[in-house]
């Protein structure tokens, strides 16, 4: 399905770089859940592990939140579909637990923008898939 979305290509960088990857790196969670619209889907695609709707990917994150003591994502490389209200970004996510045990994901997130929030989010994720 296509949806219209209201933000520009710096819009929607700044969407999935600086309002979501940063609000989860400092384990936001209002901030974060605002980027989401109230129906919005998140797919982890590489493990078809989906969370329909904002309660489920709330409930996602405090799972990730809590199994994590610190939460990096980094080297972003993005790919911006403006027309059409999509954008993708490569990084790498680094994950340490309590026990100061290190996880490197090299991970691919595709957005779908609807207005000026995700409505669908799909992760590829290189490893065992974090968000449960």
């Amino acid at each position: 399905m296509q949806y219209q979305s209201s933000l520009g290509r710096e819009g929607l960088i700044d969407l999935a770089l600086m309002k979501y990857f940063a609000n989860v790196d400092k384990k936001d969670m209002e901030k974060t859940l605002a980027c989401f619209h109230d129906s919005a889907q998140f797919t982890v695609q590489t493990d078809f592990t989906v969370h329909n709707g904002k309660d489920a990917i709330k409930g996602m994150f405090e799972t990730f939140f809590g199994a994590y003591e610190t939460i990096i994502h980094r080297d972003f490389n993005c790919t911006v579909d403006e027309k059409n209200g999509r954008i993708s970004a490569s990084f790498v996510a680094e994950l340490i637990d309590d026990k100061g045990e290190t996880t490197l994901l090299y991970n691919t997130n595709f957005w779908r923008i609807r207005g000026d929030k995700f409505q669908e989010v799909y992760v590829y994720m290189s490893g065992a898939n974090v968000l449960v």
